[in-house]
């Protein structure tokens, strides 16, 4: 059974203009223990696809699902009191911009004290010790005096590991990680990723990672899923997508790497047309 089960997912919303299909009936699913990555230019309905699974859509947007399962469970049938005991404590989400995602008016403390507090019951001492432990765990210097800091006395590097602390504060059974190096510098990106897996491989978790950036894909996933448009192109295990990719599309993001530069021009996405594939 998979940890994660998702089938003929939908998403549209409602604007000034009509529908608009952000994600158009796609299926995703995750075990634990496992990397998925799903990859895709922007626009492609990639964090859409997770908000959705989190709740965390607003009003305008329809939700649509034939199944959606955490460990068997129907979380469509669930009610959001229901729900909102599963969400940020089995499953977890690290959102793209650290700083915008952190409260400017708490400290990192008590914006990890409170996820400790509603999901675990921990408070005083028990609490404040186990937000040590945390930022320790993501490799937060002198983390004492950290936790008396607000997310504007942080660098980017650093704020994106109190999210990761947060994140994984309830040791999740799924992690959500929705571009968590885009603004990050390349060293830090690398760190970043590295813990990621690390913790992904100490504590079991299944792990979605979304990106973009196909190098990150080679060098984390077991499996991924390629997305254009709202619409899967397609599903593989990593190493069979980059030696045999089946998709147009995807053989157009592999051929926009760096290394397949022709002379001074790197092909883009936008040279092909993929509207044939998705009809």
């Amino acid at each position: 059974m998979p940890l994660l089960e998702i089938r003929n997912l939908s998403v549209a919303f409602d604007t000034s203009a009509g529908l608009f299909h952000a994600v158009d009936g796609i299926d995703i699913s995750v075990e634990s223990r496992e990397v998925l990555a799903i990859v895709g230019e922007s626009g492609s309905g990639k964090s859409v696809a997770m908000l959705a699974t989190m709740g965390l859509l607003p009003e305008t947007a329809t939700v649509k699902a034939d199944v959606m399962r955490f460990e068997g469970r129907d979380m469509l049938a669930m009610s959001p009191q229901e729900r909102g005991k599963i969400i940020g404590k089995d499953i977890s989400m690290i959102f793209q911009e650290p700083v915008a995602s952190l409260n400017p008016c708490f400290t990192v403390g008590f914006q990890i004290e409170e996820v400790l507090r509603r999901h675990l019951g921990l408070r005083g001492r028990d609490a404040h010790k186990r937000a040590i432990e945390l930022l320790e765990l993501v490799g937060i210097p002198d983390p004492v005096s950290r936790l008396k800091s607000f997310p504007h006395q942080m660098s980017g590097g650093q704020c994106q590991r109190v999210m990761i602390a947060i994140a994984i504060a309830c040791k999740p059974k799924l992690l959500i990680a929705d571009e968590p190096t885009t603004a990050l510098d390349v060293t830090i990106q690398k760190q970043i990723l590295d813990l990621l897996v690390s913790l992904q491989i100490e504590h079991g978790m299944g792990l979605i990672l979304i990106t973009h950036d196909m190098g990150v894909v080679a060098e984390t996933a077991d499996r991924v899923i390629v997305q254009y448009k709202g619409h899967k192109m397609e599903e593989a295990d990593v190493l069979s997508l980059f030696e045999n990719p089946q998709s147009r599309y995807t053989k157009a993001l592999l051929s926009a790497l760096p290394e397949n530069a022709v002379g001074d021009r790197l092909p883009t996405v936008a040279d092909y047309d993929f509207e044939a594939e998705i009809r």
